[in-house]
């Protein structure tokens, strides 16, 4: 009787054993999956990046004009827009998807612009505010009146 439960044990630890593998297995092919689709999306989402990171410089042309151009990416000709370092040439439609990403880009930083310089020119509104409000509890404070402890000014030292 000992035996059969042995052996009934152990046929049991075999199955488990064998579904882990199995699912081991599978955590492997869906990595591998993975590898491959970063293999296959990285580099153009990082040419795409560095492209539009490139700095713009503004030259002066003889004839009072300034001409804007962006400087080459290492291994990059000036006039083509293929990178041989690459390994593959850029078709069309991802051309046309990355230049859509760098418009977004575009707008997105144009936006956080328009933002920052909305914010800093209400600061001195917001300062004026802050001013007058400490003048009002500075009051307040010299009155010797009874003030809610959590209104009062904590002084820092």
């Amino acid at each position: 009787m000992l035996t059969q439960t042995v052996n009934y044990d152990v046929r049991e630890l075999e199955k488990i054993e064998e579904e882990e593998v199995l699912k081991l297995e599978e955590e492997v092919e869906q990595i591998a999956q993975k590898v491959v689709q970063y293999r296959t999306s990285i580099p153009d989402e990082l040419a795409s990046l560095l492209a539009f990171q490139r700095p713009v410089s503004t030259t002066h042309s003889g004839d009072g004009r300034f001409e804007s151009k962006a400087h080459p990416a290492p291994g990059q000709e000036s006039e083509s827009g293929r990178s041989p370092g690459m390994g593959r040439h850029l078709e069309s439609g991802t051309t046309a998807s990355l230049v859509g990403d760098i418009q977004e880009e575009a707008e997105k930083i144009r936006l956080l612009k328009h933002k920052i310089s909305s914010n800093t020119s209400i600061m001195p509104i917001v300062l004026n505010r802050i001013h007058e409000y400490m003048a009002r509890m500075d009051k307040l404070e010299s009155l010797k009146g009874i003030i809610h402890p959590a209104l009062k000014r904590k002084w820092i030292s």
